[in-house]
């Protein structure tokens, strides 16, 4: 072993707080950054394979009905690759041991199994029967949320008519990795799922033989699916087409991608701020160890040690300490990675999600850390090589002593020995307290950071399913019906209030962006629904014009005053240009207002409604879900307390467990942060304060003179730590911005608070520590001398 290789296991011996700190916080960088990237790669190769080997559609459309031979019509359009009719209807269920109407949505298949797009794979059970008229296969989520098996049996009202439906087996697919209902964005596995049954069973039922009303495409490669789109979107204008749409925005589609590209997010910033605080830490170790050990360095060159050689000595320090966070990172990582994809498998319905474990991905992250050891050494290794020897073997020169600020302020007489000595330190020595005051700054910042989405996610339940949705339920009918039938709503079990809506399918242009949306008309002066702008202020519906939400207008490029081309995509499809009369803010999904007679008026017809937004009395709402689960004409039940379960058990429990595990890293490098800055401050004045302790002083004072100056750079650290948090929080909200939701930039007075009382227990912890070495001092061996 060379002499350098013992003098670095000694330097390690020595500085081991500081290394296992630096340690620490390079494992926490790392094990995010393996635990995301390994759970982005699981879904994005899932995914794939998925919608390959199902055969998941690149564009889809419904309509009215349309004959059969359509289909053929349809093939011959340039880029079409293969096209599948089916028939799709939503339904009202009655599940049993379920007292909310249930809605579901038929799908028909081929009476034999064969290779269709939008495939299904057979989890358990048997495929449907030849001939078989009540048969069914239900998604796997919903089965499982309300405990149906094969042999359960499920009430549905099909086409006006009560049917007995039997479970003959349970499926996914592609179609539906989250089984997302019409009108929402999140998942309800209690109250919605997908019921896949024979075509020739649905069109009977329906009045739908040889007819479809759902078509899907695959393209050719090189097939442009605007092209496609638009000409499809010709061919079932005439047999009432809604707009047909790429799968980007389809609905299921989207909510796995959108978390995808937040795990991307996630797997860069996070990993990013955690490495950056490790660069930083390593850079003041260094530069602090260089500055105690310049005679050192000047025995070593004088012994013929080269500028290169000693340069990666003291580079080898600093890898060392990344190297073995690196390795625990990894290994934490791989298991934190592995626990994240089980837990997908509660969200995602996939044929098999394997955690995708790569050798890539460890050695990027080795490169990564790699290169924050670097960064953060290279300083202090520049400062080792421009040493010469013979200014090296000389002292570092004393600083010059003049008079501070409480002897300029005449204030010294106010201020203790010790106080004095320690605002001249900070004084004296301002740079080195700068950096120190950085450091926990962001150790504070991190930790903001961490608690961040349960503010924002207390905010959006608050402000979108308490202040914005007001309503306990709403009702969606199957087709459009007289204004009158919301008085006959009114007369239901339990019904306080009962607020009507039209909702209509429309695609909003402007310039050369467009977008398919559904245009929600209400009650200008109702109180079940009331848009908001950012600052929580009821936004009034006028009488003309349309209201948007700012995220639809982001999409559009228009701000109010502008007018858009609107084209409804149902009934006489009026094509209208319409003003923007004032945007709202909303954080779920996008929306787009008008009053509901303004859209009475604009599709030509008289006071149509779609549904009603409800006001219930708690006492007696399972006698009106009873009567909604049999009447023929509701199409759908929304209960806006299911879905805020559903919200929280979906986005709310997966930003959760994140939130936690950053939390806890957080924590960790709070700690680290704290207890290195204080552990080098002892290693910087270990002379000094020995020398006092000589002098007189106890121990007891000395330890308030260190720990006192430790404990008024952690004060001050405190504001630039919330606003560097607060900072980066902003940073999140614009990375993680994305159509299903939005986090607002919202930070609770707990989380501040949280972030205080981590980091003065972090000093404390610390300060114990500390406190032990300054009790153990050598006097005699500190106060050795170079000279």
């Amino acid at each position: 072993m060379t002499s350098l290789n013992r003098k670095l296991i000694r330097d390690l011996w020595h500085l081991r707080g500081q290394v296992i700190a630096v340690a620490l916080v390079v494992a926490c960088g790392i094990a995010t950054y393996i635990t995301m990237r390994s759970a982005y790669d699981s879904l994005v190769i899932s995914q794939a394979s998925y919608y390959t080997d199902y055969r998941f559609a690149d564009v889809f459309a419904g309509l009215k009905r349309a004959p059969e031979s359509l289909a053929a019509e349809i093939a011959r359009i340039d880029g079409v690759s293969s096209v599948q009719t089916r028939v799709i209807f939503e339904v009202t269920l009655d599940v049993p041991g379920l007292n909310e109407p249930a809605s579901g949505r038929l799908i028909s298949m081929p009476e034999t199994h064969l290779p269709v797009l939008n495939d299904i794979y057979l989890r358990s059970g048997n495929y449907f029967q030849p001939g078989s008229r009540n048969e069914a296969l239900i998604s796997e989520g919903f089965a499982e949320a309300n405990n149906l098996a094969v042999g359960s049996s499920i009430g549905a009202i099909i086409n006006g008519r009560w049917e007995r439906l039997r479970v003959i087996g349970i499926a996914i697919s592609p179609e539906y990795v989250n089984e997302v209902r019409s009108g929402s964005v999140f998942p309800d596995k209690k109250r919605f799922g997908i019921l896949w049954m024979n075509r020739q069973a649905i069109a009977n039922a329906l009045d739908m033989d040889g007819a479809f009303n759902d078509v899907s495409l695959t393209l050719a490669p090189g097939a442009s699916e605007q092209f496609v789109i638009d000409r499809l979107d010709k061919l079932l204008e005439r047999y009432g087409g809604f707009g047909a749409y790429g799968r980007e925005e389809q609905t299921s589609h989207r909510f796995l991608s959108d978390e995808i590209k937040q795990d991307k997010v996630t797997g860069i910033f996070i990993p990013a701020i955690f490495l950056g605080v490790a660069a930083f830490l390593i850079n003041i170790v260094l530069a602090r160890l260089v500055s105690t050990q310049r005679d050192q360095i000047a025995v070593l060159k004088a012994f013929g040690y080269g500028n290169a050689q000693i340069g990666v000595h003291y580079l080898f320090f600093g890898l060392f300490a990344v190297l073995v966070g690196t390795a625990f990172g990894v290994a934490l990582g791989a298991w934190m990675g592995k626990g994240l994809a089980e837990l997908y498998t509660q969200f995602f319905h996939f044929p098999v999600l394997q955690f995708d474990f790569r050798w890539s991905t460890v050695v990027t992250a080795v490169l990564i850390s790699a290169g924050a050891a670097f960064v953060g050494a290279i300083s202090a290794v520049r400062r080792v090589v421009a040493l010469p020897p013979a200014e090296a073997m000389r002292p570092e020169p004393p600083a010059q002593f003049h008079a501070g600020l409480l002897e300029r302020l005449h204030l010294r007489t106010f201020f203790s020995t010790a106080a004095r000595m320690i605002v001249r330190n900070i004084e004296r020595r301002h740079w080195k307290a700068f950096l120190s005051i950085i450091g926990i700054a962001f150790a504070i910042a991190i930790l903001i950071v961490g608690r961040y989405s349960l503010d924002a996610l207390d905010y959006i339940i608050n402000v979108h399913f308490r202040t914005l949705q007001r309503e306990d339920v709403s009702v969606s009918f199957n087709n459009p019906r007289s204004s009158k039938t919301r008085y006959e709503l009114t007369h239901l079990p339990g019904v306080l209030l009962a607020e009507p809506f039209r909702s209509v399918a429309a695609r909003l242009r402007f310039e050369h962006r467009t977008k398919r949306i559904g245009i929600l008309g209400i009650q200008a002066d109702g109180d079940l629904r009331q848009p908001l702008d950012k600052d929580l202020r009821r936004v009034a519906v006028p009488p003309e014009g349309l209201l948007l939400s700012t995220m639809l207008a982001d999409m559009l490029g228009v701000k109010a005053g502008d007018v858009v081309t609107v084209e409804v995509l149902e009934g006489q499809r009026p094509i209208k240009q319409v003003v923007v009369a004032n945007l709202v803010d909303e954080l779920i999904g996008i929306s787009a207002y008008m009053d509901i007679r303004a859209l009475n008026r604009l599709m030509n017809e008289g006071g149509t409604i779609s549904g009603a937004l409800m006001s219930v009395d708690a006492l007696t709402e399972d006698k009106l879900y009873l009567q909604l689960k049999q009447t023929p004409a509701v199409g759908s039940v929304f209960m806006r307390e299911a879905m805020l379960e559903s919200f929280l058990q979906t986005i709310a429990e997966n930003i959760t467990i994140s939130t936690t595990i950053i939390i806890a890293f957080a924590c960790v490098i709070a700690f680290a942060v704290v207890y290195n800055s204080a552990r080098i401050a002892l290693s910087e004045r270990g002379h000094e304060l020995a020398s006092l302790r000589v002098l007189g002083f106890t121990r007891r004072e000395i330890t308030v003179m260190l720990l006192g100056e430790q404990a008024l750079l952690t004060l001050a650290a405190v504001p630039f730590g919330f606003a560097l948090g607060y900072a980066i929080c902003g940073l999140l909200v614009w990375a993680f911005n994305s159509e299903t939701y939005r986090m607002p930039l919202v930070i609770g007075s707990k989380t501040y608070a949280f972030s205080f009382v981590i980091v003065c227990l972090a000093a404390l912890f610390s300060g114990l520590l500390v406190r032990r070495r300054i009790n153990s001092l050598d006097l005699v061996e500190v106060l050795k001398t170079r000279e």
